[in-house]
């Protein structure tokens, strides 16, 4: 099983590395950030997208709310400001959430039926929590490399470079590893 130190580091990695692409992405011409690249989700932007509508629709499980788009959806497909904004609240709300998971939560199970293969699903909130923050982390990398095609360098992105790794102001035991 994970542990919360865990679950809080996946949280402040997610939310440093979606900042900074979100930043440098910026730079990108619209017209090229919306450009099919035959990528999954077309373009890199369909690809940030994507990753903040599985946040947003992992976190209405986590809390038991509703799912706050139906299924296929993008968010936010031609509105980059508005993409921006909320990835960053989004981030925001994920940091707080990870600051409240305990031991036990991560153990209980975690029901919820999902539109794509609509039958109920029961798993050990820490399995999913795991793919949460994999899930993100994967389709980063496919962002990362659309950024490469359009000239852009996303930079270091391994997780020793997080800033304040270890410093405790992340809320993780100082000095170590997170498992």
């Amino acid at each position: 099983m994970i542990s919360v130190d865990y679950v809080r580091t996946m949280a402040a990695y997610s939310r440093w590395m979606n900042s900074r692409l979100m930043a440098a992405c910026a730079a990108i011409p619209p017209e090229e950030r919306s450009r099919d690249l035959d990528a999954f989700f077309k373009s890199l932007h369909g690809t940030l997208d994507h990753i903040l509508w599985a946040d947003m629709i992992w976190m209405s499980r986590f809390e038991g709310s509703a799912p706050p788009v139906a299924k296929g959806e993008n968010l936010f497909r031609t509105d980059w400001d508005q993409l921006v904004t909320d990835r960053a609240a989004a981030d925001a709300l994920i940091t707080e959430w990870a600051a409240g998971v305990t031991p036990e939560w991560l153990a209980a199970p975690l029901s919820y039926v999902t539109k794509f293969n609509p039958h109920r699903w029961t798993l050990p909130a820490w399995v999913a929590v795991t793919h949460f923050f994999n899930h993100a982390t994967h389709h980063r990398g496919q962002a990362t490399t659309l950024m490469m095609q359009l000239g852009v360098d996303p930079g270091v992105t391994d997780l020793p470079a997080l800033p304040d790794l270890f410093d405790g102001s992340l809320g993780i035991v100082a000095g170590k590893v997170p498992v």
